[in-house]
């Protein structure tokens, strides 16, 4: 039987290149919620409430940390082309939001489930993660990383 410290091994290629390319999907979800807070529909201050922001975060970065792992998107192999960058993208993210609303359907989490969110959050989030990912698939491939 597989241990999930194999499997994950077998989806993360285990290089620095890798912890920028998750830092910087990280920060594409952040900005998304830090935006969606404090000028969407619950315009709040980020200070005043940091928890709340931090749960909403969560949500979104445990979506992505689930389907980008199942899909693989931290291995070189996820790299080899702008096609497949974003090819890759676009399904896993699709799945992370999904996650997330139903987590956000929980009592357990900031928010509520919602498909007008579930849209915005697709259509935000995909603007600032693939030209992130296709930047970096463009710098990987010159540099070798």
């Amino acid at each position: 039987m597989t241990s999930v410290a194999t499997a994950v091994r077998h989806r993360v290629d285990p290089a620095p290149f890798t912890a920028l390319v998750a830092l910087g999907d990280l920060v594409c979800i952040a900005a998304f919620v830090l935006l969606g807070v404090t000028t969407g529909h619950e315009s709040i201050d980020p200070t005043a409430q940091p928890l709340r922001v931090v749960g909403v975060v969560l949500t979104f970065a445990l979506g992505w940390a689930v389907t980008s792992l199942f899909g693989g998107l931290y291995t070189v192999a996820a790299r080899e082309s702008v096609k497949r960058a974003v090819g890759w993208t676009v399904p896993a993210w699709l799945g992370a939001a999904v996650v997330a609303q139903g987590i956000r359907a929980t009592p357990f989490a900031p928010g509520n489930a919602s498909i007008a969110f579930f849209l915005v959050s697709v259509g935000v989030v995909l603007a600032l993660l693939v030209p992130w990912r296709v930047l970096v698939t463009v710098l990987g491939t010159r540099t070798g990383a």
